[in-house]
């Protein structure tokens, strides 16, 4: 297997303000953007999957020289939504209505891909979007095995086209400041961080095989993934939960929560993954765990995910992540945190701004520029791998070793047959 690419700069250049990496060195050639469009700075983007990606609309029509050109759904009950929330600002035009992104890709005025469709079109899509001359937003996760983030790191280097994963976090101002106080030494060395997260969802049910929707093209959500019957509690959110799609609670939500671990802790990579839980709470197609602790060992540190995704323990309020010191507790709390000394006594907090405006602010301002946005694609894919290695220990019932050098399962074929996949004729990612 090929080496994991090192990361191009130090999160030490993070800066301690909303813009974080703009004074960077260019890393990227700045676009030239479409001058028949506009005579300035516009960008012209699509939108990939108008569920999530109805969240990137309401920021992108709230942010100046940005013009959405493509709106992209495989179903067609999906246009309306996008095109209200566009209808809010008067003074912009409907996009074009698209089923198949390979039209969007064909534009050659189409700057940047925003990609929100099922997790086993993220990395295929971007990699599409990259050759295609196209700059990739790409929600969590940005690949659906480890393989195919190997293979979207490749493509955002020999394109030289900007990728940047949906993990928000990295943009939010209150959280870049904690970040630079825990690396100043705020709670001293930081030796552990714990993930928690809980819901209530309900059971999917036991799904039968119906006819597809009319307005659903079933081929083409499918898209890379070998076809399946359809059944009907797969589409537009159960396929969550089923390995041939999606990525399990790990994936869904676990990816911000270690993201900001590893971001706030200064690693990189695990050695020792163990992931155990089941799915306890309903007997239903639900092939993921609802319920577990993921433990990633670093050697001289740990990052834990804990979460109860079908029982709220109401009575239990922890931190989305806190990070563990030998001088004291950095706690995230919201879109803020909380410092606590040694003795867990309170001594500095901070709340500050959410959602994903900010982040996709820095990343057309990284089109712009050409300098490096906030969650490039070889260090969020390096979180988006630990989501990756924490459900193949889940799914071979043990813990595996992982060697962050040589970027495999060490001494484990059984283990690396999970990491890639079969693909549909004709799909199968291609750098």
């Amino acid at each position: 297997m090929k080496k994991t690419v090192e990361i191009m700069t130090s999160r030490r250049q993070f800066l301690k303000n909303s813009t974080a990496l703009i004074t960077t060195t260019a890393i990227f050639p700045a676009i030239r953007l479409n001058a028949a469009e506009s005579p300035s700075d516009t960008i012209v983007v699509a939108v990939m999957g108008l569920g999530r990606g109805c969240d990137h609309i309401r920021a992108l029509i709230n942010i100046p020289n940005v013009r959405i050109a493509y709106i992209c759904d495989v179903d067609s009950r999906r246009f309306p939504g996008a095109e209200k929330i566009i209808a809010s600002k008067p003074d912009i035009k409907q996009p074009e209505k698209v089923k198949d992104v390979r039209k969007v890709l064909e534009d050659k005025s189409v700057d940047a891909l925003f990609i929100a469709a099922p997790n086993h079109w993220h990395a295929p899509a971007a990699i599409l979007g990259c050759s295609a001359g196209k700059h990739i937003y790409v929600e969590k996760p940005s690949s659906q095995n480890p393989r195919e983030g190997e293979l979207l790191v490749e493509a955002s280097k020999k394109y030289k086209r900007i990728v940047q994963m949906g993990n928000q976090r990295r943009s939010w101002v209150a959280l870049i400041e904690m970040v630079e106080k825990l690396k100043s030494g705020a709670i001293g060395k930081v030796l552990t961080a714990r993930c928690y997260y809980t819901n209530a969802r309900g059971s999917i049910g036991i799904g039968k095989v119906v006819p597809v929707p009319e307005t659903l093209d079933y081929s083409l959500w499918q898209g890379p993934a070998p076809e399946r019957p359809y059944v009907d509690n797969l589409v537009h959110y159960n396929w969550h939960w089923r390995w041939h799609w999606g990525n399990g609670e790990l994936g869904n939500n676990g990816i911000h929560g270690i993201d900001l671990a590893r971001w706030g802790m200064g690693v990189d990579l695990p050695v020792r993954i163990t992931y155990g839980g089941g799915r306890y709470h309903f007997k239903d197609d639900q092939e993921t765990p609802d319920t577990g602790v993921a433990m990633y060992d670093f050697g001289n540190s740990l990052i834990t995910w804990e979460h109860s995704s079908c029982l709220p323990r109401r009575a239990e309020k922890l931190p989305f992540v806190s990070f563990f010191g030998t001088e004291g507790t950095m706690v995230n709390d919201g879109n803020g945190y909380k410092l606590y000394d040694a003795k867990g006594t309170l001594v500095e907090q901070k709340t500050g701004e959410g959602g994903e405006k900010n982040h996709i602010m820095n990343f057309l301002d990284c089109i712009r520029t050409g300098k490096k946005p906030n969650s490039a694609v070889e260090e969020c894919q390096k979180s988006t791998l630990m989501c990756h290695l924490g459900n193949i220990a889940w799914r071979l019932g043990r813990t595996i070793n992982f060697s962050p050098e040589k970027h495999i399962i060490l001494n484990d074929r059984e283990a690396m047959q999970y990491w890639s996949r079969d693909y549909r004729k004709g799909w199968k990612p291609v750098v």
